[in-house]
C-alpha cells in the first residue's frame, strides 16, 4: 500500500456509464467496472461506490415533462438502487464481497444506510454500494458522493467520467480546450469549471476533500488512478 496515495475512497460512477446500445445496462460494461473495483479492493483500498440513475431516469428530464421535480428526483433515486443491485451481483461474480446500502428505506431489497453500518462493512473488506442518493430531492449523486466521502472518512472522491480529466471547455466541441493536471478548489470555482455541481463542489471545498476526475472507458482505469498511473485531474485544497 505504500505506493498508493489513497487508502479509502468513494468512486462516483454515472448511471449513463452502464448503458449499452438500446439497453439501460450493458452487461459487458457492468462486468468490466466490477472487475476494476474488485482489482482496486485487492490492492487493499477500502471502497465505497455511488452510482447514478441516469441510464433509467433523470429527475430534471422527467420534471420537464410535467411531473413534479421532487417526484422525478424520487424516481431517479430508485433508479440508483437498481443500478447498485446490478453492480452488487457483478461484484459477487468477480469474487468481491459487496453490500448495497440505500438512503431510502426498503428492507425487502437491501440494507438501509447508516454511517456505522457502512463503516462496519468497509472495515470487513466489503465494497459498499451507496444507493438512494441522500434520500432528498434536489440533491445530485455528485453531492451524495462527497457527503458520503466526508461521513466515512475517505481520502478522496474519484469521479469517473467520459473524459480523462478537467478541461477549460468541452474537448469534444473545442479542439483548443486546455486540460488541467492539478487544480485547487478555489481555481476550479473561479474558472467555473464543471467538475461537479455547485453543491457538491462547495461541500468538497469546505471539507478539503480531493476530487480526482478520470475516464472510466478503459479497463483498469480505477486501479491506474489509485496508483497515480492514469491520466486524471486532481482537484484539491490549495
Amino acid at each position: 500500500m505504500a505506493e498508493l496515495a489513497y487508502r479509502r475512497v468513494i468512486v462516483k460512477v454515472s448511471g449513463e456509464a452502464l448503458a449499452g446500445s438500446g439497453a439501460p445496462i450493458d452487461q459487458t460494461t457492468l462486468d468490466r467496472i466490477a472487475a476494476d473495483l474488485a482489482a482496486a479492493r485487492a490492492l487493499g483500498v477500502s471502497l465505497g461506490v455511488v452510482i447514478g440513475g441516469g441510464n433509467f431516469v433523470r429527475g430534471g428530464t422527467v420534471a420537464a415533462g410535467g411531473i413534479a421535480r421532487s417526484t422525478g428526483d424520487s424516481m431517479g433515486m430508485l433508479a440508483t438502487v437498481m443500478n447498485a443491485l446490478a453492480l452488487e451481483g457483478a461484484l459477487a461474480r468477480a469474487g468481491a464481497p459487496a453490500r448495497t446500502l440505500s438512503a431510502l428505506v426498503m428492507p425487502q431489497v437491501c440494507e438501509t444506510y447508516r454511517r456505522d453500518r457502512a463503516l462496519r462493512h468497509l472495515e470487513a473488506g466489503r465494497i459498499v454500494l451507496l444507493a438512494g442518493g441522500t434520500a432528498n430531492p434536489f440533491f445530485t449523486t455528485d453531492t451524495t458522493a462527497v457527503l458520503r466521502g466526508c461521513e466515512l472518512g475517505c481520502d478522496a472522491v474519484l469521479k469517473a467520467t467520459n473524459v480523462d480529466g478537467v478541461y477549460s471547455a468541452d474537448p469534444k466541441k473545442d479542439k483548443n480546450a486546455r486540460r488541467y493536471d492539478r487544480l485547487t478548489h478555489a481555481e476550479a470555482l473561479a474558472r467555473d469549471l464543471k467538475v461537479m455541481d455547485a453543491t457538491a463542489f462547495a461541500l468538497a471545498q469546505e471539507n478539503r476533500m480531493p476530487i480526482i476526475v478520470f475516464a472510466i472507458a478503459e479497463a483498469g482505469a480505477i486501479t491506474a488512478t489509485l496508483r497515480g498511473e492514469g491520466r486524471a485531474t486532481v482537484v484539491e485544497a490549495g
